[in-house]
């Protein structure tokens, strides 16, 4: 029964599954990756299963259209409680949803944080994909298992740019955790034969992107200053450079890798950089104003360090499973920038 807007969450009292054997569970279902999964996931005729903390604020905004749909959640969506430090809730959850797909998003997942929470990062990124890999050895039925892994690895790169076979030379604490977890998933795969995928993802946004992230703070900002509500846009260094992609296409990237008969690494990426100053000159284009009007630079939003070329081929995945970038950077900023702007002039806060 809902009450106040929201249905309490259960372990165990959901439906009986359809016989489609066709069930993921996700960790980070909350996030930005994570609903775009769901809402392809639901397409493909999926039963969902996310894992939510539990917290004062029950409002998931990025997933609320899915929870309001009486068709989609409790029938094909369902959210499960738990915490990924939590073995014993996690080892319940898996036996109860059964799931034939694992994909984990879940985890610290601001690079720049993690230089001031540094040990946190590494429990919530390495232990926890240690935790989860070896409750999924243990599942009587083979289980098909998408982590998230994240160009961070590569860090100080040798090499550019930066394939499947790339050493590891990871520059945050972020990377190092990520590089650990990377490297458990192929263990596990080699030693265990478990179907496990590292999906070496490069920067990706959306709409849904974290306010936290620059890009999304460079385009909440933009939309803003258009609106007069607000008068200047205070970032790190301009020069930053990333490869920048869709989200919406990144996760397809996750789905199709386990399709695929042998599990694998992918680098998943669109082979172009460009600089946070290319993003800011490209959102504030959106609006017709001029950037350096409105733009300030504040040393101490600088990483320690940064690193120096991060730019992904994605030959491999695009021949193995044919999967293609879609729109072009400039068509990225504008998608969210007029989401910004369509939030304001609705009255919604973003989030």
């Amino acid at each position: 029964m809902r009450e106040g807007g929201f249905d309490e969450l259960c372990l165990t009292n959901f439906p009986e599954m359809n016989p489609n054997p066709k069930t993921a569970l996700i960790t980070g279902i909350t996030g930005q990756d994570g609903s775009y999964l769901t809402e392809l996931l639901l397409e493909k005729g999926y039963a969902v299963h996310g894992v939510v903390r539990r917290t004062s604020n029950l409002l998931r905004s990025r997933i609320e259209h899915l929870r309001r749909d009486e068709n989609v959640y409790g029938q094909r969506l369902f959210l499960h409680y738990g915490d990924l430090s939590d073995g014993t809730t996690l080892r319940r959850i898996f036996s109860d949803v059964r799931p034939a797909e694992i994909y984990h998003l879940a985890g610290q997942s601001h690079v720049g944080l993690s230089f001031e929470i540094p040990e946190s990062t590494c429990e919530e990124i390495g232990m926890a994909t240690l935790r989860l890999l070896e409750i999924a050895r243990d599942q009587r039925e083979p289980v098909k298992f998408y982590h998230a892994s994240s160009s961070e690895i590569f860090g100080n790169a040798a090499e550019s740019p930066q394939t499947e076979q790339t050493p590891l030379r990871p520059s945050s604490p972020y990377g190092c955790a990520k590089a650990f977890a990377t490297q458990l998933a192929r263990v596990y795969r080699d030693s265990y034969g478990l179907f496990v995928c590292n999906g070496i993802l490069y920067n990706h946004e959306s709409p849904r992107r974290g306010e936290n992230f620059v890009t999304r703070k460079i385009t909440r900002a933009v939309a803003r200053i258009a609106r007069g509500l607000e008068h200047e846009l205070v970032l790190g260094s301009l020069e930053s450079r990333r490869d920048w992609g869709r989200a919406q296409d990144y996760v397809a990237a996750m789905w199709l890798m386990l399709q695929h008969e042998k599990a694998d690494d992918y680098v998943v990426a669109t082979g172009q950089t460009h600089s946070v100053r290319d993003f800011v000159e490209a959102a504030f284009a959106v609006v017709k104003l001029p950037s350096e009007k409105y733009v300030k630079h504040n040393p101490a939003f600088d990483r320690p360090t940064d690193p120096a070329y991060l730019v992904g081929s994605a030959e491999k995945i695009k021949a193995a499973l044919g999967w293609q970038p879609t729109g072009s950077f400039a068509e990225l900023v504008r998608e969210m920038v007029e989401a910004e702007l369509a939030a304001i002039d609705s009255g919604a806060t973003g989030g």
